[in-house]
């Protein structure tokens, strides 16, 4: 079961990157995984949540990468852009596909086990965030930063957003998001630096 989860999951992340999500059949993906197309939905019930399966990957990779980057930076504004950073970074790689991930994730059938999987991956990030904003404070962080965690994620959600619609295309998402991530924490009333 697990080899063949394994091969599902190379030839759907494969043909992501080669056409996009668009340009991708399931029975592309079976026919690449040398598995009949039956099959296939037992490990993914759509094209949809092979593409859930394969991004919350990359997702998870992009958490670790930004967590671990961020762990001896002591601004806590600046500590939380670099959390967020990959994120952005991973999706400027591939725009379709991470826009669709995102649409996915956010009005994906509420039953989908992969959809369920990136919410927790995108609650883990938010725990993370509140986490390290609130590190400095006396008693831990509050409503007011797991709040803040919140917009930050959807600042980041927004910025990858607007790659794939072409809105402000003479601004740059990734400095945008330091801005933004930095007015949010201010508003917390955390010192930076």
């Amino acid at each position: 079961m697990q080899l063949k989860r394994e091969r599902i999951f190379t030839a759907a992340a494969q043909l992501f990157d080669e056409r996009g999500y668009a340009g991708v059949t399931t029975q592309e993906v079976s026919r690449r995984a040398g598995i009949a197309e039956g099959t296939l939905f037992r490990y993914a019930a759509s094209k949809s949540e092979l593409l859930l399966m394969v991004y919350n990957t990359a997702l998870q990779q992009s958490i670790a990468e930004g967590v671990a980057n961020a762990a001896g930076i002591e601004d806590a504004a600046e500590a939380a852009f670099v959390m967020m950073r990959p994120i952005v970074e991973r999706a400027v790689q591939d725009p379709e596909n991470a826009a669709v991930y995102q649409r996915e994730l956010l009005f994906g059938p509420p039953a989908e086990r992969f959809r369920g999987e990136g919410l927790q991956l995108i609650r883990d990030i938010e725990h993370d965030l509140a986490q390290r904003i609130g590190k400095d404070l006396l008693g831990g962080p509050s409503d007011e930063i797991r709040l803040a965690s919140a917009a930050i994620f959807a600042v980041t959600h927004f910025a990858i957003a607007r790659m794939s619609t072409g809105a402000h295309p003479d601004e740059d998402a990734i400095d945008d998001l330091r801005g933004q991530t930095a007015q949010i924490v201010a508003g917390c009333g955390i010192r930076s630096g």
